[in-house]
């Protein structure tokens, strides 16, 4: 069975070739680790890993991991407090967040890409400026419009930004989506496009607070390829790297 080394190599270099084949510079995406399910040893090791395969790129910078429960969470945050303190490896939140759970979540992560109402982001910037810090946050878009999937409407999704961009406490870095569940994929990319165009449009608003708000996380272990033809800077890869999840 190939290695957590050897499956990273595999996954940098399908983001590689999808760069280069739409003329970007790979530099440009970032691997976010989903470890989701994934306790906090393997969480190390793939963290070890990522961080190898970045200095043999002459990338020195953090590790990116993602968490979609905050139960899991909390429960590895001791395991990796210390790297994030050191500025090595970032936590988002890429999972749905109840309110009641900002309080929980907030000592751990260093951004969350899941905001997409004006109340959850009204709930953070209370919590975070009570904390003395400003959270990364992006906005969640449903681009594919899918029942099963959370996010801002597209048409919502720039007056939700420009919102979150006006609160203190709250840095809007950019949009997340998850890609439509489909074998159509002139439907997926064409999401992914949507979402850039969403991304375009607030930054070209020259509204205080969105310079900054450039991420697109989308992407994931089935489509970051067409997510990086479109322009991702983060895709989210879980099966890619740590293999199928447990079906419980």
């Amino acid at each position: 069975m190939p290695s957590l080394h050897d499956r990273l190599a595999t996954v940098r270099a399908r983001v590689d070739d999808a760069a280069h084949a739409a003329g970007r510079d790979p530099g440009e995406v970032r691997l976010l680790l989903a470890t989701k399910t994934q306790d906090a040893g393997t969480v190390l090791a793939a963290i070890a890993a990522a961080t190898d395969l970045a200095a043999s790129r002459g990338d020195d910078g953090p590790v990116l991991i993602g968490e979609n429960r905050v139960q899991e969470l909390v429960a590895k945050a001791p395991a990796l407090a210390d790297l994030v303190a050191a500025g090595r490896v970032e936590v988002h939140m890429i999972g749905n967040l109840q309110r009641n759970k900002i309080n929980q979540m907030l000592p751990t992560v260093t951004g969350l890409e899941t905001v997409d109402t004006t109340a959850l982001a009204d709930a953070l910037a209370l919590r975070a400026v009570r904390a003395g810090r400003a959270l990364d946050v992006m906005v969640q878009v449903n681009v594919s419009g899918e029942e099963s999937k959370s996010g801002a409407e597209p048409a919502q999704a720039g007056a939700l930004a420009l919102h979150v961009a006006a609160l203190d406490g709250l840095q809007l870095t950019g949009f997340m989506t998850i890609g439509a569940r489909t074998d159509d994929e002139a439907a997926v990319r064409a999401g992914f496009a949507r979402l850039r165009s969403i991304r375009d449009d607030v930054v070209a608003s020259g509204a205080p607070g969105t310079g900054g708000a450039r991420e697109l996380s989308m992407g994931m272990s089935g489509d970051l390829g067409l997510a990086v033809a479109e322009g991702a800077t983060i895709v989210r890869v879980g099966t890619g790297v740590f293999g199928a999840r447990p079906t419980v």
